[in-house]
């Protein structure tokens, strides 16, 4: 054996155990250079280590507030004034910016008043007058109005959501509520047209952009939402007649140049997409990972490929789920892969607020390549959002019995027809634990899986505008028409 020097021999260990106040050092220099994201890693740190220090949280704050991660940042804020510190008046005027910048208007109201009842000559104590002034000059509005506001927005949030998880049947169900409520409100009109497209209403996708034109000629939103749906049709000529309208638009809000640019990078027009994505990234806009994911594509299609990867390390940060969708890469030719092979679409399922997504997640899971993986993630494995349904169902998978739930031998039914899922067919799937999850609530028996699979796909073409007979499908799925007729009405029910 080779003898050790003296010096390594005699040497003392001494650990280096860096605290909370080092990392806090290293997150706010890293903010004084603008590098957020590197200031929010140190100061997240920081906060683990000391999770009760209230100017750690609060500068973590501050950090996300930058990073327009308003949500989070308002968690931090309130736990500060809850748990940690209420004398901590600042976190109030905090709050109030971060419900502005949301379009709370009636909170953002409330905590900046109550910033100045606490500290009337505080440190933003003439921030907090001028975004008092703002908000009532802005909205012109009485406090009832703000509630108005507030509740619209809630509401616009909550379908935005449904919208983003592939819940369309739920998203249009909330949206015509909403067109109900706030018949001007074209924002809705607009995500109710994606509503009705991606659920195969095309007719009525179109009259609700057209409703929106009438009434509000030039809406870029609702041009943008027509182009894509053209797209997807393939009808070219159509496509190219909008662009030629959109070519000449100059936009200036940051809103509008994210559309743009998003539209004309997913509908191929990458020169134009590039140029008005990277205006916004120039104004300094720090935008999510849909934005990132255009601007790396749009760099990357037209040669720019330094850019579309430094653009790409952003989308690895902020949507993960993303992982394998490189514009370089063999999957982007295919961005629209099978959920159940593509694990952090099924994750994202499993970690949703809504019961029918999770069942949905736990169906992707039983059928995924990647099972052993997910198996072992806390998404999976330690999911406090599980309740009595789910936690049957994944008893049901790790035993390898799909018949031992009956939501899930529903689904395999539907599987064995419309395989594999992707966006289009994953409404079929969340149509059936939606109606499943509403049945439970109604205290439901559920029997004769193959007669609700039946029900299920038959109302689902007809949710799509597609001409299917009752009778073609009860001989499809073995049931008789009678039998058939009956679960459909039951379907109906719970749809209402």
């Amino acid at each position: 054996m080779e003898k050790k020097s003296n010096w390594v021999k005699n040497a003392n260990v001494v650990s280096f155990n860096p605290t909370g106040e080092f990392y806090f050092t290293k997150g706010i220099k890293a903010f004084q250079r603008r590098d957020l994201y590197k200031a929010k890693k140190y100061m997240n740190r920081a906060f683990q280590l000391e999770p009760d220090e209230p100017m750690i949280a609060c500068q973590l704050a501050v950090i996300c507030t930058e990073l327009g991660e308003y949500q989070y940042s308002n968690q931090l804020l309130l736990n500060i004034l809850q748990d940690l510190d209420p004398f901590m008046t600042e976190c109030h005027y905090l709050l109030a910016n971060n419900f502005a910048h949301m379009g709370l208007f009636k909170e953002a109201y409330k905590h900046a008043n109550e910033y100045l009842e606490r500290d009337e000559f505080g440190e933003f104590s003439e921030d907090a007058e001028d975004l008092l002034d703002l908000i009532t000059f802005e909205t012109d509005e009485t406090e009832e109005t703000l509630e108005y506001q507030d509740d619209l927005m809630m509401r616009q949030d909550e379908a935005r959501k449904l919208l983003e998880a592939g819940n369309f049947v739920k998203a249009v169900e909330r949206l015509e509520d909403m067109i109900e409520t706030y018949p001007e409100f074209w924002s809705a009109y607009n995500n109710l047209a994606l509503a009705y497209f991606y659920v195969g209403k095309t007719d009525e996708a179109f009259e609700t952009l057209d409703r929106v034109l009438e009434k509000n000629p030039g809406n870029l939103h609702a041009l943008c939402n027509g182009m894509v749906f053209y797209h997807y049709q393939t009808r070219d000529a159509k496509v190219r007649e909008v662009y030629e309208l959109l070519r000449n638009v100059r936009p200036f809000l940051d809103e509008h140049l994210l559309k743009l640019g998003a539209t004309f990078a997913l509908t191929g027009f990458y020169e134009e997409a590039y140029q008005w994505l990277r205006v916004l990234q120039k104004k300094g806009y720090e935008g999510d990972g849909t934005f990132y994911y255009w601007l790396s594509k749009s760099a990357y299609q037209i040669g720019k490929v330094d850019a579309a990867r430094k653009a790409w390390k952003k989308v690895e940060v902020l949507s993960p789920d993303k992982e394998g969708l490189e514009p370089w890469s063999e999957l982007a030719e295919d961005f629209e892969m099978s959920f159940e092979e593509h694990p952090p679409t099924i994750l994202k399922k499993l970690e949703s607020d809504y019961p029918e997504e999770r069942l949905f997640g736990l169906f992707l899971t039983s059928r995924s390549k990647a099972l052993p993986m997910i198996k072992h993630h806390p998404s999976y494995l330690e999911n406090g959002k599980f309740q009595k349904e789910e936690l049957l169902y994944k008893k049901s998978i790790e035993f390898a019995n799909p018949t031992g739930f009956f939501g899930g031998e529903v689904a395999e039914l539907l599987y064995n027809r419309h395989n594999p899922v992707r966006l289009i067919e994953s409404g079929l799937y969340l149509l059936w634990f939606s109606v499943y999850v509403e049945g439970k609530e109604n205290d439901l028996r559920f029997r004769n899986a193959k007669a609700w699979a039946a029900a299920i796909e038959y109302e689902w073409h007809k949710l799509r505008g597609e001409k299917i007979t009752q009778k073609e499908i009860a001989t499809m799925y073995g049931v008789s028409l009678s039998t058939l007729s009956k679960y459909v009405n039951q379907v109906a029910n719970l749809l209402q």
